[in-house]
């Protein structure tokens, strides 16, 4: 039989783990490295210093072919890119970020990194406490009409969300009202709804 002292130590060590878990769970092979960046940095205190590692790598690819044809380039070895990978952010990134990338290379997994860094991404604004959400409305919105609406659905989701990530969008087929996405939520409260679903309506 366990003693309570090992009893406690077990609990106390799920209770470890568990904090470090991803807040949301996210399914497939582009989670598996994502959950497990999150986990080992989170357990380190780097959860916004790898973000930062990662979206900074996912710029440079952007901008440096070589760097993007390095990572995409089925034909250079998975040898070859880990050790490359090593040499390149060796002193530049944090132990997280770069056995994250190594083991990717290793698994040739390298050309989904962007991908895996929008998981992580996306994991952090779950963290974070940020809900993106999009306005589509007929005539350009205001910046006191905007600053409404973000307040307004920060008070819909109870306080869930520290912040609202608001994006705006005009589609003048809409007539008047709004659309509004958040998340896989979606609320059609334009006019141009309104008219189709009486036009549908028995006479």
């Amino acid at each position: 039989m366990f003693s309570k002292i090992a009893a406690r130590q077990l609990t106390a060590r799920a209770f470890s783990a568990a904090a470090h878990q991803p807040p949301i769970k996210v399914h497939g092979i582009h989670a598996r490295y994502a959950n497990a960046a999150y986990v080992a940095a989170s357990k380190q205190g780097l959860l916004d210093q790898v973000s930062g590692e990662l979206g900074s790598l996912l710029e440079a690819t952007k901008k440096h072919p070589g760097l993007k044809h390095l990572l995409e380039n089925p034909v250079i070895s998975r040898e070859e890119k880990s050790s490359a990978l090593e040499t390149l952010l060796s002193g530049a990134a944090s132990s997280v970020t770069i056995n994250l990338l190594t083991t990717m290379a290793g698994n040739n997994r390298l050309a989904d990194y962007d991908k895996v860094v929008g998981v992580y991404e996306q994991l952090m604004k779950a963290t974070r406490g940020e809900v993106e959400a999009t306005i589509t409305s007929a005539d350009p919105l205001t910046k006191g009409q905007t600053d409404q609406i973000s307040k307004a659905i920060e008070s819909e989701l109870g306080g869930s969300a520290k912040k609202v990530i608001l994006s705006t969008e005009v589609d003048e087929s809409l007539i008047g009202g709004l659309q509004v996405q958040i998340g896989d939520k979606f609320l059609d409260l334009s006019v141009s709804s309104k008219i189709d679903a009486l036009s549908r309506t028995p006479v």
